[in-house]
This record gives structure tokens, C-alpha cells and sequence, in this order.
């Protein structure tokens, strides 16, 4: 059974489409993706990043920049450090769909 409402308008289906395919796209870098895993969990400045998932300094940067310019995450300066952290409902919900496929272990029945 469907659950997609039976009237929506071609338009409308195009640009939800559109956003979906942009979201999946940001979400298909390996580095993206490990950085999106990291902020899940809480807000972490650049070193934080670097020390946790090994990303070489210029390409944390480059990644993060894709992830603030598609509003996946927002940052907070607090001295010399920028904070990241997720803000996007809609990429934090497809993380916890890949994080039960991918990541959960399963239970192992005796």
C-alpha cells in the first residue's frame, strides 16, 4: 500500500525529487559521510574531525564546506576553533536509516 498522497502535483513530485537526489548525492563522499557519522553524535571542531577520522586537513575543509553550503550542518566559532554540527532533519533521519543497516550489529540469537 502507498503511502504517497494520491493528488500530488508532477511539480510538486519534481522538486521533492530534486532535493532527494541533491541530499543522496552530498551523502555519496565516503569522507561526507564519515563526517556526518561523527556529528550525530554531537558538535566537533575541526581537530576533533581530523583526529577522530584521520580526513587530511584541505580535504576536511573542502568537505565541510560542501556539507555548510547544502545546510547538512552549521558552525559556531568559540576562539580560534569553528564547531560543526548537524542541522538538517531530513540527512539526520537518512543517517539513522544507513546507521541500522550498516552499522548496528545484529543481535545474534542463541
Amino acid at each position: 500500500m502507498s503511502t504517497l498522497p494520491p493528488t500530488l502535483e508532477l511539480e510538486s513530485m519534481q522538486a521533492s525529487a530534486d532535493q532527494a537526489c541533491r541530499l543522496m548525492k552530498v551523502l555519496t563522499n565516503p569522507d561526507r559521510l564519515l563526517i556526518l557519522c561523527q556529528l550525530t553524535q554531537q558538535e566537533k571542531c575541526v581537530s576533533e574531525l581530523q583526529d577522530l577520522l584521520g580526513i587530511v586537513q584541505p580535504t576536511l575543509s573542502q568537505q565541510l564546506t560542501v556539507l555548510r553550503k547544502e545546510k547538512l550542518v552549521t558552525t559556531r566559532r568559540e576562539g580560534k576553533n569553528i564547531y560543526y554540527r548537524f542541522s538538517s532533519p531530513q540527512a539526520l533521519a537518512l543517517m539513522e536509516v544507513l546507521y541500522a543497516q550498516f552499522c548496528k550489529k545484529p543481535k545474534v540469537k542463541k
